[in-house]
């Protein structure tokens, strides 16, 4: 499925972790593809309103928990990245009232 928000797909997704010789390019690759997936499956399913992105953003931090788990440090620094991305997501898809910390619920980093 190709995403057809525009902001999405205009984004530097993880940038600043690219940008950072800390954080191995591949690894980086990983945890975007997790957030270019939750983008196609908000567009794909279309949630009604919070709870259900809560849903779908949990499984994708669920994807995170498990990068980390494969020698892959989320720190300060990519914790912050990677939250704002999940905002962005929520923002871009019409949920600018999301709660980043419930967006990233399920977290073990």
């Amino acid at each position: 499925m190709n995403i057809g928000n525009q902001r999405v797909t205009a984004h530097p997704f993880l940038k600043s972790l690219y940008a950072d010789g800390y954080y191995p390019d591949h690894m980086v690759d990983r945890g975007k593809e997790i957030l270019l997936r939750l983008c196609e499956r908000i567009e794909a399913e279309r949630p009604a309103d919070l709870a259900a992105l809560y849903v779908l953003t949990h499984e994708a931090t669920d994807e995170f928990n498990d990068l980390q788990d494969e020698d892959f440090d989320i720190e300060t620094v990519a914790r912050e990245e990677i939250a704002e991305e999940f905002w962005f997501v929520a923002d871009a898809y019409g949920f600018a009232d999301a709660d980043v910390e419930e967006l990233i619920a399920t977290r073990d980093w």
